[in-house]
């Protein structure tokens, strides 16, 4: 297995300033799965945000990462390798799950295997969003530096096995993305940059173009097999309820205004798909709704086993995420089993299990 690297004077406006921010922050071989009609996805590609990085951040001038402990305390005996999860995020699961690998590794990770080249990597970034602005606000890989990334990567494949197999790859491969929760959650009500100048249905506008651009980009590049998660159920994150609900009282209810407006991305960005794939031949473009998914967790923990969903495991649980989440987090869980959320803003690894589980079993077969 591949190794894995690693203007305000009062003191309560500066306490509001530096909350703002710290939201901001959080922002082999392969042994092929069959599908019907002898299918097979040979290779998994991850672009986005944190909920898939497994580690492109890790050498960068920037605060959106995880490389340190409590992050890891189960992945691989304990070891933090720039996960935003106690353990394995759904870019590992998904591959772990089609049979084809164990872990998806970063492309940025040193001395990164050429063997891993042909199965798959993830290009994700902490922090990225489909606003350019918001990847820039905390030093984050933008998804067109990650397009760029993917480019310089295909050239190696096809130094690797060819440019008919890379071709079959482009083809068949499965290519996610993963955006939109650092633009509403941060760059839109945490900075309040964004609102300045646009309204909700403004700024989703502005997302869901930015993402139906990036989409035909991979399209014009060979890529035809797409999964678009849409932004999951915002206003129910611990951050969330933190910064709009009352200072770190884990216990009041979900901010419906973020809420609101991730459901009105996702309607937005669910139609601008089906027109890039009506334009596309050959293309399968799906939808991948996140946001009922997790709503059902949060709203019916018990179904699932889970008794927390309020606050996070790491420190209070109400705030700390990213560089916020560390060894001087004060009383982190011992068990992790009952809390839904890792840190105050993305889920454990056993919530991530049951989503990814549900993902698939709702839209595999979409890709065919």
């Amino acid at each position: 297995m591949q190794s894995q690297p690693m203007k305000p004077s009062s003191s309560s406006s500066i306490l509001l300033f530096s909350l703002t921010v710290l939201v901001s922050l959080f922002s082999t071989g392969a042994v092929l799965m069959k599908h019907p009609g002898n299918n097979t996805i040979p290779a998994v590609i991850m672009f986005g945000d944190s909920i898939v990085d497994t580690g492109n951040n890790n050498n960068r001038k920037t605060l959106a990462k995880s490389n340190f402990p409590p992050y890891g305390r189960d992945f691989m005996g304990g070891m933090p390798t720039g996960r935003f999860s106690n353990g394995k995020v759904p870019a590992d699961l998904i591959v772990e799950e089609l049979g084809i690998k164990e872990f998806l590794p970063p492309y940025l990770q040193p001395n990164l295997p050429l063997e891993e080249i042909p199965t798959g990597v993830s290009f994700a970034s902490g922090g990225c969003g489909y606003d350019p602005l918001t990847s820039k606000l905390v030093a984050a890989i933008s998804l067109s530096d990650q397009l760029r990334l993917f480019k310089e990567y295909t050239q190696k494949m096809r130094e690797i096995v060819g440019d008919e197999k890379t071709e079959t790859i482009l083809k068949t491969g499965l290519f996610v993305v993963v955006a939109s929760s650092n633009d509403i959650a941060n760059t839109y009500f945490g900075f309040r940059i964004r609102k300045i100048r646009y309204d909700i249905p403004a700024y989703t506008d502005l997302l869901a173009v930015s993402a139906s651009t990036f989409l035909k980009e991979l399209y014009g590049l060979g890529v035809r097999r797409m999964g678009v998660l849409g932004a999951p159920p915002l206003g129910c994150l611990p951050s969330s309820r933190t910064m709009t609900l009352g200072g770190g009282t884990a216990g009041k209810d979900c901010a419906e205004n973020y809420n609101q407006a991730a459901e009105l991305f996702n309607a937005k960005l669910s139609a601008e798909i089906d027109c890039v794939n009506s334009n596309s031949p050959d293309a399968r473009i799906v939808y991948m709704d996140i946001y009922n998914p997790l709503l059902d967790l949060i709203q019916n923990p018990n179904k699932f086993g889970f008794e927390i969903v309020k606050k996070g495991c790491c420190g209070t649980g109400t705030i700390e995420a990213a560089i916020l989440c560390n060894p001087l987090s004060l009383s982190t869980c011992k068990n992790v089993s009952p809390y839904l959320f890792w840190d105050s803003y993305h889920p454990t690894e056993k919530a991530y299990k049951i989503l990814v589980s549900d993902l698939l079993k709702k839209y595999l077969n979409n890709f065919f």
